[in-house]
């Protein structure tokens, strides 16, 4: 029996993992819940699946949280709640939103034990000390986004990844806004920006696949995941979101992962790894006659995917930088201050600023990204 662990359990991600552990209930135990909030529907799932630990972001929510639970499970509060998360489980899954997934991340790996990643953030604003916290501890790291997953399936079909790869295709759907001109843009309502045409996403990477900066971050986290170079990680639009993501290879094969739109895949995918489970997700029934399309991303109406390219060649604090600046931006249109076309401008205007440092620890992450997102907020305020 499998022990899993769940940062981030009343979120989407979350949610469907909390679906795959009941459907395979033989094969995995929930031992750890945690959310940043919802504190209502964290005491129905804690009263579902009665795990041992149950976890909150703020600690002024505790009492609220215990008066809901028909049982007493050990209950922890603050950021000692994410470690303890982190502790509980022999995998654990970060499906905490944003760079706040962060402590998840190091703690998991700094345990040696296997993450299941579903936070790109982390990685993508401190790759460089999340892999040096792998590497010596052991840790492992299975991808829980579909493409990612897809490329970590398709490279189980070589031995000599360093010589066989020519390059990894991300594939993108395009988002809400795919084939939309400047004029439909100027006006992009967030109803609009949150209706993706094939994923079920929270608000947040619902905006970020809107302008296109989802997928850029998913080519930092491919580099840090699978350290291959910025020139062989190529983005190609696919509407349909049937191909996950795309391995070729030198001799000219091409490996794809291919499933319907369904995160249950690639989360039982990382929480069973190297075994599948026995219960198909997203299977395709292969009678029926379907188009798969493919296209080059629009680069000059979601320039954010192009930014973040810079981002990740830049190195150092770079994709930090853009995290935090990219995170402030989304919240303030989630909010009503900015408008959607606003976002990319404001973090393209505080990456600008942006000099570049290095990243040494764990404090000079969080100093990057505080600064940006200071930057970032008074660039918003005084539009």
């Amino acid at each position: 029996m499998v022990q899993v662990s769940i940062a981030g359990s009343t979120g989407s991600v979350g949610r469907q993992a909390l679906d795959v552990i009941s459907v395979n209930h033989n094969q995995f135990e929930l031992t750890a819940i945690f959310a940043n909030s919802s504190v209502d529907l964290l005491a129905v799932q804690a009263n579902s699946f009665r795990p041992q630990l149950v976890g909150l972001g703020g600690k002024e929510h505790v009492k609220a949280l215990r008066d809901q639970l028909n049982y007493s499970p050990e209950v922890v509060a603050g950021e000692e709640a994410l470690i303890a998360v982190a502790e509980a489980g022999d995998v654990v899954l970060n499906a905490v939103v944003g760079f706040a997934g962060l402590p998840v991340t190091i703690s998991t790996l700094e345990l040696g034990k296997r993450l299941a990643l579903a936070n790109k953030e982390s990685l993508v604003a401190a790759g460089d000390l999340v892999a040096k916290v792998r590497w010596a501890n052991g840790g492992e790291i299975i991808p829980v986004d579909s493409e990612h997953s897809a490329i970590h399936q398709a490279l189980r079909s070589s031995f000599f990844v360093d010589l066989e790869v020519s390059k990894i295709i991300l594939t993108a759907s395009g988002g809400p806004f795919r084939g939309k001109d400047v004029e439909f843009l100027s006006r992009a309502t967030l109803e609009e920006a949150l209706a993706h045409p094939t994923w079920s996403m929270g608000p947040k990477i619902s905006v970020d696949s809107s302008t296109l900066m989802n997928k850029g971050l998913e080519v930092i986290e491919a580099h840090e995941l699978f350290g291959i170079d910025y020139d062989k990680i190529e983005v190609v639009v696919h509407p349909q979101s049937v191909v996950h993501s795309i391995v070729e290879y030198t001799d000219g094969s091409a490996v794809a992962q291919i499933s319907g739109p369904d995160m249950r895949l690639p989360i039982g995918y990382a929480l069973g790894y190297p075994s599948r489970l026995k219960q198909p997700f997203g299977s395709l029934n292969w009678k029926e006659s379907r188009l798969l399309e493919f296209e080059a991303p629009d680069l000059k109406n979601f320039p954010a995917l192009s930014l973040a390219y810079e981002a990740g060649r830049r190195g150092g604090g770079a994709p930090a930088w853009l995290n935090a600046a990219n995170e402030v931006g989304v919240g303030a249109f989630l909010a009503g201050q900015i408008h959607w076309m606003d976002i990319v401008k404001v973090v393209l205007s505080s990456f600008g600023r942006y000099e570049d440092v290095g990243l040494y620890s764990i404090e000079d992450v969080l100093d990057t990204d505080a600064r940006a997102r200071r930057l970032t907020q008074s660039i918003i305020e005084n539009l």
